[in-house]
């Protein structure tokens, strides 16, 4: 028998009553999750993302056959968190609703799967303005309006284990690096607000945001209906040199194991007008010699 939904609660009910919660990108995935879990222990839901129709299915789920005129307790509404001027006018439109903004939730971000070098220069500022910027955009915002004059607030902000690195993905991973530094940062600033800033960086979850990539790497296939059940990228090197470091040399080999797929970079859901397909090559050696003079 399993077990039941209410039996496996770790909260008591009602715990967020009356509070009110702004939750970025919460029209799907970790945030459409978070978002309902406050709003079923009683707190006041703000979900914003740039695609109000999800919104609108989002907020079916909160409270089925609402609309935002009609929900007292839930507010969606469409914003780009890399526009400062729509930032400011969401918190704006928040408290004209709820009063305040108790709890903040930092959700919202993109990424693509991308080799660094096959990276445009268009596509890392992408990821960076929305996963980095926009967020300091949302943070600033909610504790300038709201919780620095309240003396209260707690901020939570989704970032990634990046701790040794994200290979495949080096733009989120660099921006992901700068909100945790941007956390501990607040947490000391705005300790003297009353306001409480921590990070979260979940593991692999299926959702949504995962469901871009193909079940067994972060790559695209060029034939999108093959399924692997492996996918194993070895990369080797080997180095011989001298005592004093004058020389260096060094043999390598990258995706070793790959015999036979090729990974096909698509380099376009964040950029604006750009468009850059490139084929990797499975399996490349080398051997490079360093020499100082």
């Amino acid at each position: 028998m399993l077990p039941t939904a209410e039996s496996q609660r770790v909260f008591h009910p009602g715990i967020f009553d009356q509070q009110v919660a702004l939750v970025t990108g919460g029209g799907s995935g970790i945030g459409l999750a978070t978002a309902k879990e406050l709003h079923s222990l009683g707190a006041k839901i703000a979900i914003c993302g740039r695609n109000q129709a999800k919104l609108d299915a989002a907020r079916e789920e909160l409270v089925p056959g609402s609309t935002d005129t009609d929900s007292p307790n839930v507010l969606t509404r469409a914003c780009d968190i890399r526009e400062p001027a729509q930032v400011e006018d969401l918190v704006k439109a928040i408290i004209a609703r709820f009063g305040r903004i108790d709890i903040l939730v930092n959700n919202a971000g993109g990424q693509f799967p991308s080799p660094a070098q096959h990276i445009s220069p268009n596509g890392f500022l992408a990821v960076i303005k929305n996963n980095l910027v926009g967020t300091f955009h949302v943070t600033r915002e909610v504790a300038n309006q709201s919780m620095i004059p309240n003396k209260s607030g707690r901020i939570v902000n989704v970032i990634a284990n990046i701790y040794r690195g994200f290979p495949g993905m080096v733009h989120t991973g660099a921006a992901r690096a700068g909100v945790e530094n941007m956390t501990m940062t607040l947490a000391v600033e705005w300790a003297q607000f009353g306001i409480l800033v921590n990070a979260i960086a979940p593991g692999i979850i299926m959702s949504s945001g995962t469901a871009q990539c193909s079940p067994s790497n972060t790559g695209s296939d060029l034939n999108p209906a093959k399924n692997q059940s492996a996918y194993t990228l070895v990369n080797a090197r080997l180095g011989l040199g001298s005592q004093n470091e004058r020389w260096m040399l060094e043999a390598w080999g990258q995706n070793i194991l790959n015999r036979d797929y090729y990974q096909l970079v698509f380099d376009a859901p964040l950029q604006t007008g750009t468009y850059d397909a490139y084929l990797g090559a499975p399996r490349t050696y080398g051997l490079t010699l360093r020499v100082s003079f």
